[in-house]
């Protein structure tokens, strides 16, 4: 339940935002000034407080100075009326997370809100990088024991350390964010705001003006002046996930923030300086975007102080056993169940390749303890993909499942009857010819005729590639090249 607290000296106000957020898993409390609501806060310790900037007693502006005396990370969303937009901005220089215009536009507070509550878990939920033994330790730590989890340890700890520039290298699902919080969590910069941006999931045109802020006119829908997150977050740490796919006008301003701390606003001429720890992450392979002119090389140097690269789950099968306990205990937790995972089937989650990495394997988990009938979960609880299995129609006609090699070891003793199984319901052919047969219509159809690329991805020359295909007479249902 998200506690948020609410300073207005409206009673309908009040009203308003307990109607509003009925049913949305917040809990509103009230006070009617500044003054009942710092004795109140800390006792009640809200996730977010939402308060307005002209009240009776001691104005907001005021309560927000005496409020970040007391908790630094305290996330503030100041209310303002049209008239009195630019208080509204000096209270955000005061270091308020937003601000909302009076009358509000529902969605929009919803989305604000929500906004503000997901920065608060962030900064609040603190990320441990210590390769504890037992997973039960875990809440959103980093787990994992193996030699290339260590180096990313060690690298956290150097950068906790500093005040360095670090880039986050990776494939999607790696847990690129939780080492970024790590990072912040272990750093001298650990009470100021952590601020993570998606660069990713915000448009073009939006994105520069949701990181440095723009001035009321500067583009068409800009009716008031914004404060950026670049300036939010002032003395704290910004994430900014997905940098890759930042424009090529952004990264420029982004250039500027890192070689001098001053950016301007959209729109704007002054110049704002800041003292802000950036710390980037990427999936996609920056120094080709370089080469390709896609990503500035001044600026992939400037990001690249320390690189952090976490490995792919498939290079680190040896903690697969420990992250699927982890992810096990902690999803009883949540629903009181107690499960633990076979043999076999901690075989079949160490023999799968991983592409979607960490989060794969935790979605994984989540399906099966949804899907196990009894406290043990078994290969069969698991998704179909990680057996290797693809359910269909067959080619002979039959419903059948393809198997692959790693499902074949996860579960060698029944997936061999299967395949006895399968190769019966061909006539002409036994287990072995059947499954190269199989093999070689499937890699024609992935590479779609091509026989160069087919005998390429099976291991053998295209002479002999030829001589399979006669043999089993393939033409007829792949069209080969």
């Amino acid at each position: 339940m998200n506690k948020v607290f609410l300073i207005d000296d409206e009673v309908d106000v009040q009203y308003s935002f307990r109607r509003i957020f009925e049913g949305d898993e917040i809990q509103i409390t009230t006070a009617g000034s500044g003054e009942e609501g710092l004795k109140i806060i800390p006792r009640f310790k809200p996730d977010l407080v939402i308060m307005d900037v002209r009240m009776g007693g001691i104005t907001g502006l005021e309560t927000l100075r005496r409020l970040r005396e007391i908790d630094s990370k305290q996330l503030v969303i100041m209310m303002t009326a049209f008239g009195t937009t630019q208080t509204a901005i000096e209270a955000m220089k005061l270091g308020a997370y937003d601000y909302l215009l009076k009358p509000f536009d529902v969605p929009k507070l919803k989305q604000i809100v929500a906004g503000a509550l997901k920065a608060a878990r962030d900064m609040k939920q603190v990320v441990s990088y210590q390769p504890l033994l037992d997973s039960e330790d875990y809440d959103l730590g980093i787990v994992g024991q193996s030699e290339p989890m260590q180096n990313v340890y060690k690298l956290i700890g150097q950068l906790a350390a500093s005040d360095a520039t670090a880039l986050i290298t990776g494939e999607s699902g790696t847990g690129k964010e939780l080492v970024a919080r790590a990072i912040y969590n272990h750093s001298k910069r650990s009470e100021q705001p952590f601020l993570a941006i998606n660069c990713a999931a915000i448009p073009e045109n939006l994105l520069e003006s949701e990181l440095f802020g723009h001035e009321r006119g500067a583009f068409t829908g800009a009716a008031t002046q914004r404060i950026g997150k670049f300036e939010q977050c002032d003395r704290g740490t910004i994430f900014l996930d997905e940098i890759g796919d930042m424009s090529l006008p952004t990264q420029t301003k982004m250039l500027r923030v890192l070689q001098s701390g001053s950016f301007e606003r959209v729109g704007g001429n002054h110049p704002i300086k800041v003292d802000v720890r950036v710390i980037a992450a990427t999936n996609k392979p920056l120094e080709e975007a370089v080469a390709a002119r896609e990503f500035r090389e001044d600026l992939f140097y400037r990001l690249n102080v320390v690189r952090v690269h976490i490995p792919p789950l498939r290079e680190r099968r040896d903690d697969i056993p420990m992250l699927a306990n982890c992810f096990i205990k902690r999803l009883g937790g949540k629903s009181g169940s107690r499960k633990s995972i076979a043999t076999q089937t901690l075989k079949a989650l160490e023999l799968y390749h991983w592409p979607g990495n960490v989060r794969e394997l935790e979605n994984a988990m989540e399906r099966a303890t949804v899907v196990a009938k009894g406290d043990i979960i078994l290969p069969g609880d698991l998704p179909p993909e990680i057996l290797g299995q693809r359910h269909g129609p067959s080619r002979g006609g039959a419903q059948n499942s393809t198997v692959s090699a790693e499902g074949i070891s996860a579960n060698l003793s029944a997936l061999s009857q299967k395949l006895f199984q399968w190769a019966r319901q061909q006539s002409d052919l036994k287990v072995l010819p059947a499954i190269e047969r199989e093999l070689i219509i499937q890699a024609l159809i992935e590479t779609k005729g091509n026989q160069i690329q087919a005998a390429k991805l099976l291991g053998i020359t295209r002479a002999t590639l030829r001589k399979r295909v006669e043999k089993f007479n393939i033409k007829r249902e792949v069209a080969i090249k």
